[in-house]
C-alpha cells in the first residue's frame, strides 16, 4: 500500500503542479508491467500478442496498478487542462555497459524473459523516444509502449510462442524477429527509429 500509496500520489502531484504552472506537456513514466505478465503471482497468459496500446491492460500487483492509475490520471488532468500528456509504457531498459552481461543469458535460456515477453529497451533509444515526446506537440492524452524493435532472444517470434505462450491468439502477422510489445504507434506518431538493436553488441 506504500508504494502505490507514492507512486500514484507522487505522480498525481507532479501532473497538476505542472499543469497549475503552465506547462503545457508532460511526459511521464509508465511501465510495461501494466499488461499484467511480470509480477503475477503465477504465471499468465496474455489475452493476446502484440501488446499494445489498445490492450485492456489487466495487472494483480500494486507496482503495476499504481502504474495504470498514473495513466487514468494524466488522462483525467489532460481532459481537465487540454495540455499534452503522454505516459510512455516503459520496458526492461538496458544501458550500453550491460549488454556484455546479459546477452549471453538471453541466448543460453530463452525462457528466462518470458514474464517481461522478451521486451527491451536500449536506455539510448529511450532518451530518443523521451526528446521525440517532448518534441511532438497536439496529441492530447497518448499511451506509447517504449521498446525495440526485435525481442531479447536468438529464437525467432514465431518460435518463442509456439514454445512459451501455445494457446496465446496473435492479432497479426509479426516479424522475424519482432517485439511483442509493440512499438507501431511510438514510431508511426512520434518518428521512432531504432538505433541501438542489441544484436549489434
Amino acid at each position: 500500500n506504500e508504494l502505490f500509496r507514492i507512486n500514484a500520489m507522487g505522480t498525481y502531484n507532479v501532473i497538476e503542479a505542472a499543469v497549475k504552472l503552465g506547462i503545457r506537456k508532460i511526459v511521464i513514466a509508465s511501465s510495461e508491467t501494466t499488461y499484467g505478465l511480470v509480477f503475477a503471482n503465477e504465471p499468465k497468459d496474455p489475452t493476446h500478442f502484440p501488446l499494445d496500446e489498445e490492450y485492456d491492460v489487466d495487472p494483480m500487483d500494486s507496482y503495476a496498478l499504481s502504474k495504470v492509475v498514473n495513466e487514468r490520471t494524466a488522462r483525467a488532468f489532460a481532459l481537465r487542462s487540454g495540455f499534452d500528456i503522454y505516459a510512455l509504457r516503459i520496458g526492461n531498459v538496458i544501458e550500453p555497459h550491460e549488454y556484455e552481461a546479459f546477452v549471453p543469458k538471453w541466448i543460453a535460456d530463452p525462457g528466462f524473459r518470458k514474464r517481461i515477453a522478451w521486451s527491451y529497451i536500449d536506455a539510448r533509444d529511450l532518451g530518443q523516444i523521451t526528446d521525440l515526446a517532448v518534441e511532438k506537440d497536439g496529441l492530447g492524452y497518448q499511451v506509447f509502449n517504449a521498446a525495440n524493435d526485435d525481442t531479447s532472444s536468438a529464437l525467432p517470434t514465431k518460435e518463442l510462442l509456439e514454445r512459451f505462450y501455445p494457446d496465446v491468439p496473435v492479432k497479426r502477422e509479426l516479424g522475424e524477429f519482432e517485439t511483442l510489445l509493440s512499438n507501431r504507434k511510438v514510431k508511426q506518431m512520434l518518428g521512432f527509429r531504432e538505433e541501438h538493436n542489441w544484436r549489434k553488441h
